[in-house]
């Protein structure tokens, strides 16, 4: 049998040995998944109606104003030749800032508002609100150990990550990087409370400026022409419009579905922040000046949250 016909064999060998090796990670993966699922089933439909359109224009426009903001950095990527590695750990605690501030600003408090509306309990909202947390981070934690990716500091994961090229690991990392961000611009319109999703899609419109040209320097390092740096850089910024429809559909069902979903998105978010690019930022040893930008990032996105919310 040559490579063609052996490679999926081996891919799902290698997916069952995972699976055998981390099965409490997989049943939260699982769980996580079905959540999702019923939440799309039961909001999907809805989502579409005639009187929901106009959410859903909201947030295809947040999710491509994401793209957009990727793209753009991806094309400075043409002006710039190099970043020094400083800069670079500064801007990425930029976005991880903007992040962390649109976790807690723009997903759980709102979550815990609606909550505490639908059920008139703090308790009950809080643990409502807990529960998406919960099902964000099994949700990516699930991803990351599932998914074949590549990250600069730890190197690659994933079954069979070792049978992919380098080029595609580092495409799926972004992706699950991206994911949750769409999610949560989808998430912050489903309910069409502009307070709540304008200044959310700004700020990770803004904080994809960086990202987006960090992607691109790392994906030229890595030995990819500039030219298709950039243009896989900017293409990984598809996945936030393609997420915001998830999140749009996840949050417009049920009325306890919205503060679920924010919850959801908030922990898929923290968990990106804290597993990757957190450490990402310091692994060159330029701890303080990530920790300003992150400082500078939350900052930016207080203010954002109070001048547009």
């Amino acid at each position: 049998m040559n490579d063609a016909q052996t490679a999926p064999a081996l891919l799902a060998q290698a997916w069952r040995r995972q699976l055998r090796e981390h099965r409490a990670v997989a049943l939260g993966l699982g769980v996580a998944l079905l959540a999702v699922l019923w939440l799309l089933l039961s909001g999907g439909a809805e989502s579409f109606a005639e009187g929901n359109r106009d959410f859903l224009g909201y947030a295809v426009l947040g999710g491509a104003a994401g793209f957009g903001a990727t793209a753009l950095g991806a094309l400075l990527a043409l002006s710039l030749r190099s970043v020094e590695t400083r800069a670079q750990d500064c801007m990425l605690g930029f976005a991880a800032g903007m992040m962390l501030a649109a976790s807690s600003f723009s997903l759980i408090l709102p979550g815990l508002a609606a909550a505490q509306d639908l059920l008139d309990s703090g308790p009950g909202a809080a643990l409502t609100v807990v529960i998406g947390l919960g099902l964000g981070v099994l949700l990516m934690l699930g991803l990351d150990y599932f998914t074949p990716h590549q990250h600069e500091s730890t190197g690659a994961h994933g079954p069979a990550a070792a049978r992919i090229s380098g080029v595609w690991l580092f495409v799926l990392a972004i992706i699950l990087h991206n994911l949750p961000e769409g999610m949560a611009i989808g998430v912050g319109f489903a309910r069409g409370d502009l307070a709540v999703g304008l200044p959310l899609a700004t700020a990770i419109a803004i904080q994809d400026i960086p990202e987006g040209l960090a992607v691109a320097l790392a994906l030229r390092a890595i030995g990819l022409s500039q030219g298709k740096a950039i243009l896989v850089a900017a293409a990984s910024g598809l996945m936030e419009p393609l997420g915001a429809l998830v999140g749009v559909g996840i949050a417009s069902g049920l009325p306890i579905a919205y503060p679920v979903s924010l919850g959801l998105a908030a922990g898929a978010m923290i968990f990106v922040v804290s597993h990757e690019v957190i450490p990402e930022t310091h692994r060159n040893g330029h701890q303080t000046a990530a920790t300003v930008g992150l400082m500078i990032g939350f900052a930016v996105m207080l203010f954002l949250d109070t001048a547009l919310g």
